[in-house]
Formats: structure tokens, C-alpha cells, sequence
């Protein structure tokens, strides 16, 4: 096997499984930036979609003014091109990580572009869970917080899997364009080592893995979500 990559293609067999090019290297840190920026910007949009439901003027604690600044802050961080995210937030970057390159100082661009996106699946998802729920849950005197917690997560949560997994497979194209910019991982070997060498065996390569990377998220993505549909 070893062989007839070497025979057929080059550039992949070159670039090796180690080193600072490596496949190897480049699959770690998009999982890295992958995992890193779902954990931070899938938090950040759990909040944020939890609080525009509930200040929701039909939600558990209406509160019209935050859930107009929650809405206009998610809406803003839709609209605002990832690449033009990777830039404005630079200094933000710098501040936090101490540079601007690389896949550490990638976590804080992809997490703020991501977590926007998720806010808004995660509040469509909660609004799915029955209102009946709801009001039988305050009706026997749960809290706000049992409410968000027994009602709203527990009952939405083969939705919330499903909206997760859309936003996972969105990560890996964003990490795969914050590769293209100095972020590394398969995007900077896809475009820097494949495209502008033109070596196509590199390019292609690393475009079949990012596909097998969305393949296997949505795969699994899937199962978890039919397991939590029949509890």
C-alpha cells in the first residue's frame, strides 16, 4: 500500500504522517480546532439560545429588552462573514492566545463564528418542545432552572443533537477555511501545500478526509440523536 502511494501519489507520500506538514499533524489540529471550538462557541450558543427562548415574551421569564440584545447579538454574528470575523476579532485574538496564526489562535474566530449559528438552532429547538410541558412543570411549582433543565433540554434534546451535529459539520468547513489562512490543519494542507504547489494528489486527499470527517460526525450525529427520539 505504502508502495503504490509512493508510485501514485507523490506529494502525498511526501508530505509524510510526522513533522510540522504531516498528515498526521494536520488531522490533529482540525479535530482540535473542530472539538476546541464546539466546547467554547457550543456553550456560548446554548446560553444564548436558551436565554432568547426563555426572555421570550411567551418564554418562562419575559424580559423584552434582553431578548432584544440577545437577538440583535446573534443576528449581527450571522451576518458577519467568517473571514471578515478572522480579521476584526485579530486583536481580541492576539490578547487571548498571543498571536494571530495557528490553531490555538483559530479557536477564538471559529468559536465566535460559530456560536451565533448554533444559538439560533438551539432556540428553534427548544421552541419545538411542547408548551403543555411547560405549563404543567410550573403548574407543579418547578423552578426556572428545573423547567430549563427536566423540560426544555430534556425534552429537546434529540432535537438539539441533530441541530448539534449541523453545526459540527459547519465547523469542519470553517476550520478547513481558517487552515486556508494560516489556522493549519487539512484546509492549510488542502490550499497552501496542494492548490498553490499544484500538487492535486495533496489537495484531493485532504478534501476526501474533511468529507470523511463530516460523513462520520453526521453518521454518529444520527444514532445518538434516533436513541434520545425513543427515550
Amino acid at each position: 500500500m505504502i508502495d503504490w502511494i509512493a508510485q501514485n501519489l507523490p506529494g502525498v507520500y511526501e508530505l509524510g504522517w510526522t513533522g510540522d506538514s504531516g498528515w498526521g499533524t494536520a488531522i490533529g489540529q482540525t479535530l482540535y480546532m473542530t472539538v476546541g471550538s464546539a466546547i467554547f462557541g457550543g456553550l456560548l450558543g446554548l446560553a444564548f439560545g436558551i436565554g432568547l427562548v426563555i426572555t421570550d415574551d411567551s418564554g418562562i421569564s419575559p424580559n423584552r429588552i434582553a431578548f432584544q440584545i440577545l437577538d440583535k447579538v446573534v443576528s449581527v454574528g450571522r451576518a458577519i462573514p467568517f473571514i471578515i470575523m478572522v480579521v476584526a476579532f485579530s486583536p481580541l485574538t492576539q490578547l487571548i492566545t498571543g498571536t494571530t496564526i495557528g490553531a490555538t489562535a483559530a479557536l477564538v474566530p471559529l468559536s465566535l463564528g460559530v456560536f451565533p449559528f448554533y444559538a439560533r438552532q438551539v432556540q428553534v429547538a427548544l421552541l419545538g418542545v411542547s408548551s403543555g410541558k411547560v405549563e404543567a412543570a410550573r403548574a407543579f411549582g418547578a423552578s426556572k432552572w428545573d423547567i430549563i433543565h427536566d423540560v426544555y433540554l430534556r425534552e429537546g434534546r434529540s432535537e438539539l443533537v441533530r441541530v448539534s451535529t449541523v453545526t459540527m459539520i459547519s465547523l469542519v468547513g470553517l476550520t478547513a477555511m481558517a487552515g486556508a489562512i494560516g489556522g493549519g490543519g487539512l484546509g492549510t494542507t488542502a490550499i497552501v501545500t496542494g492548490y498553490q504547489r499544484f500538487q492535486n494528489d495533496v489537495m484531493w486527499t485532504a478534501t476526501i478526509i474533511i468529507l470523511l470527517f463530516i460523513v462520520l460526525i453526521q453518521f454518529i450525529g444520527d444514532l445518538v440523536a434516533r436513541h434520545y427520539s425513543h427515550h
